[in-house]
């Protein structure tokens, strides 16, 4: 029996439509995902291990709070410097120190320039001087400044004398700056002119100082003019740097001129500090002071 025209179109209709969807959902199915590859067993070579140098822990000198006396001077002898001064202040920090004063004239100068910048110092006082104007040694000490023994009378050639007769200019020099500021501790000593001997390097120590040299020396006593010792300190300080000025001793118009320009340099690139003068021993209750009561 024929299949009507109608029927047969209809059946075609319907295989090409299956046809179609079968091979559109064929095309749709999502690639196979490719097994994940077994992890690998061989160990991984070890890292070589980098041995690196432990850098030393570097305190501010403010935080060192030495204990100072008699052969216990605050910083330790410099191997660097001469005949064992220090020539530097073993740190990051610089210090400024000015020689030759107290000057009537110079030193209040400079005391403001340092109030002005907020700057500590250290002043290396000759006795004579000391002596003379007892009132500017109570002003740098009131303002929180170190103040360090310079010898009695600038003598160049102290540290060639008998060992007796540098102790008695020390010593001499010593009671003059703490009748002129009591309780001031005087723990460095500088010789005039940096002429140092094994002999007043020992003395000093003795007496609890530190015996102070430095790094930086704009030769401000010369007076070359204010712009030569500025571009000297300014261009030679490097961290730890001790910079010897004068605030005494003569004409000082071109070294507190060039602290306009030494403070805000330094101080910008530098912590600038008075050297540490120091403290006593800790005294013990039921052995330098009475037995406390919490002792009995």
């Amino acid at each position: 029996m024929r299949v009507p025209f109608a029927i047969a179109s209809a059946i075609l209709a319907i295989l090409s439509i299956g046809y179609l969807f079968g091979a559109s959902t064929k095309e749709d199915q999502p690639a196979p995902v490719p097994a994940a590859a077994k992890p690998s067993t061989v160990a991984p070579l070890p890292m070589p291990e980098i041995e690196t140098e432990a850098e030393p822990d570097v305190f501010p000198l403010a935080r060192l709070n030495p204990i100072t006396g008699p052969d216990r001077p605050p910083l330790p002898d410099d191997e660097h410097g001469p005949h064992g001064s220090r020539r530097t202040t073993g740190t990051y920090e610089v210090a400024l120190t000015f020689d030759d004063g107290p000057d009537p004239r110079w030193t209040p100068e400079v005391l403001d320039l340092l109030r002005q910048h907020r700057v500590k110092a250290t002043f290396c006082v000759v006795g004579m001087m000391v002596q003379e104007f007892p009132h500017l040694v109570r002003e740098i000490a009131s303002e929180g400044h170190t103040l360090c023994n310079h010898s009695w009378g600038h003598d160049t050639r102290l540290g060639t004398r008998a060992y007796s007769a540098i102790l008695d200019d020390m010593k001499r020099t010593n009671d003059a700056i703490r009748a002129a500021a009591p309780g001031t501790r005087v723990s460095y000593f500088r010789h005039p002119g940096g002429a140092w001997t094994d002999t007043a390097v020992g003395a000093a120590r003795s007496l609890g100082m530190s015996s102070l040299h430095w790094t930086v020396d704009p030769r401000d006593w010369g007076r070359p003019g204010a712009r030569a010792i500025a571009a000297e300190v300014n261009q030679s300080t490097i961290p730890g740097a001790i910079v010897l000025l004068h605030d005494g001793g003569g004409d000082r118009r071109g070294t507190t001129e060039a602290l306009r320009s030494i403070l805000p340099n330094l101080a910008a690139r530098y912590p600038l500090v008075a050297l540490p003068p120091g403290v006593d021993p800790p005294r013990r209750h039921g052995f330098d002071l009475p037995i406390h009561l919490g002792q009995r």
